[in-house]
């Protein structure tokens, strides 16, 4: 906040009167001047934590989005089970984030590897942090989670959602996080002193930390487990096993892309900040908008691309490819949404599109099956978009994000050099490293003690009947009291009538 000095010989020329009187007045106006200042700092504090509470309902509605996406991705016999993960990841979340998570990623002070402070929140708030902060970071923590869940999806045991789901959101994810958002963190880019290559690594968002993390998790258990029961055929062939609402589908996307607002947008944390450049003051809310921008743009031209180049592979308009290019888009973006210029994003989602679409190709022919492209989708579109960030990251808007060090590197193709994109090449790989080492493990030790797959004649009968007790729709076929007995009978009736006049028929052509 400015500084100001009350003054009786500024005050003497407004109120025109006698240097007493403008003396007494100043006098009067600076004894109350903390209060006003105070007051001032109240309304900005509660200002800035709507806006960080909003942006954490908005990524949370995202586990709905998830949850729709799932449902309509997998088959109509394990849509309970997969509904019934999605709440898993955020209530098992919920807890583990609150014991150990928050800890782990933001517990300052503490060294560059993993924090050390705040386990169960004690000592919480702080100055620097408050409860809405923790809410919009448990947000972030279940969405990695709910990305792994669609990877291995169809085919996994109830208790395994359960480990994998504490174990991520409570030590591997909030480990990330703290090396590359938290002040603390090794690769950070708001480190004080000793920055990665003198930039830290840029994931405004989380297409590594977020992204990568549960793609590659994700990866790990689909491979251990196998690909589902009837996915390639004896020779090796692809089978097409289809999801079994577009509807579904379509309705995640549109909730995913809602929540991405808060995704993105939220993670400058406040909104009341101004920004000079040039002698010219604008808001952060500038900012912030920019921001939206990039995200939808980026989305937008992954979809459209995904449209017309899978048109010219198969031959049809495909609606769920469609969605899947445009997460794909976003989660590219997600990255450098901040620190890239608008027309930036299109060439983002672009590349994005034809990421997505290769690493379906790779996974085909590696025999690979993830329901939900999740993998190829959140790993391979996430390494891509912190790729993007050190080619195309401008140095005004990188200096107005991570204020505080002149000179700092920005994208290669905009002249800022290569360092920056040798950050981001050092975050892939130590990303990638440290979620096989432990989610890797993690995932085999359950496969030996027999609790990561279902059994062969549960998969084929579907988890939601062999597992939870029944069918997610209560319409069925066999719950249909229009093919009872009276039904069948009259069917009956009906089918021999017919063969009857077909007889008929023939013997009068004869």
């Amino acid at each position: 906040m400015a500084s100001f000095n009350c003054s009786a010989s500024d005050l003497t020329p407004l109120l025109g009167s006698s240097t007493a009187n403008a003396s007494a007045l100043a006098n009067f106006l600076c004894s109350r001047f903390d209060t006003i200042a105070n007051r001032l700092s109240d309304t900005t504090y509660a200002i800035d934590n709507t806006y960080l509470l909003f942006s954490a309902y908005l990524v949370f509605a995202m586990q709905l989005g998830f949850a729709m996406l799932c449902a309509g991705s997998v088959r109509a016999k394990n849509t309970m089970n997969i509904m019934l993960t999605n709440v898993l990841d955020a209530a098992a979340g919920g807890l583990s984030y609150y014991l150990f998570g928050f800890a782990f990623a933001f517990g300052s002070p503490s060294n560059g590897f993993i924090g050390r402070h705040f386990f169960g929140l004690r000592d919480y708030p702080v100055p620097t942090g408050d409860y809405s902060f923790f809410l919009y970071q448990w947000a972030f923590a279940i969405a990695a989670a709910g990305i792994t869940s669609g990877s291995i999806a169809e085919r996994t045991q109830f208790v395994a959602y359960l480990i994998y789901s504490s174990f991520l959101t409570g030590f591997v994810y909030p480990v990330v996080s703290h090396w590359f958002w938290s002040s603390d963190g090794w690769a950070s880019p708001t480190r004080p002193d000793n920055l990665l290559f003198g930039s830290g690594a840029i994931d405004f968002a989380g297409s590594g930390v977020v992204h990568m993390v549960g793609g590659i998790a994700g990866l790990w258990g689909a491979l251990i487990e196998g690909p589902r029961i009837g996915r390639f055929d004896r020779s090796g062939r692809s089978v097409a096993l289809r999801g079994h609402s577009a509807s579904l589908v379509v309705l995640g996307s549109f909730l995913l892309w809602f929540g991405w607002y808060g995704f993105n947008p939220g993670s400058f944390l406040t909104i009341v900040k101004s920004y000079d450049s040039g002698g010219s003051y604008y808001g952060q809310w500038s900012a912030i908008g920019r921001t939206a921008v990039t995200t939808t743009l980026a989305g937008s031209t992954a979809a459209l691309t995904t449209l017309f180049s899978k048109r010219l592979l198969v031959g049809h308009w495909n609606v769920l490819d469609v969605c899947n290019g445009l997460l794909g888009g976003f989660a590219a973006i997600t990255s450098g949404c901040s620190v890239v210029e608008p027309w930036a994003a299109i060439v983002c989602g672009f590349v994005a599109a034809w990421v997505l679409i290769g690493c379906n190709k790779l996974a085909e022919k590696l025999k690979y099956d993830d329901p939900l492209e999740a993998a190829q989708l959140h790993g391979g579109c996430g390494a891509w978009g912190l790729l993007f960030t050190g080619l195309f990251a401008t140095t005004r808007y990188v200096e107005e994000v991570y204020p505080g060090k002149a000179g700092r590197p920005y994208g290669l193709f905009m002249g800022g050099g290569g360092k920056l994109l040798a950050a981001q090449i050092v975050q892939i790989v130590v990303v990638s490293g440290w979620v096989t080492a432990t989610m890797g493990p993690l995932f085999y030790v359950l496969h030996k003690l027999k609790l990561l797959r279902i059994s062969r004649d549960d998969e084929v009968a579907g988890m939601d009947m062999t597992r939870h007790g029944g069918f997610a729709y209560a319409y069925r076929d066999e719950d249909d009291q229009s093919t009872g007995p009276s039904f069948k009978m009259g069917k009956q009736t009906l089918e021999a009538e017919l063969n009857s006049m077909v007889e008929a028929s023939n013997a009068h052509r004869s």
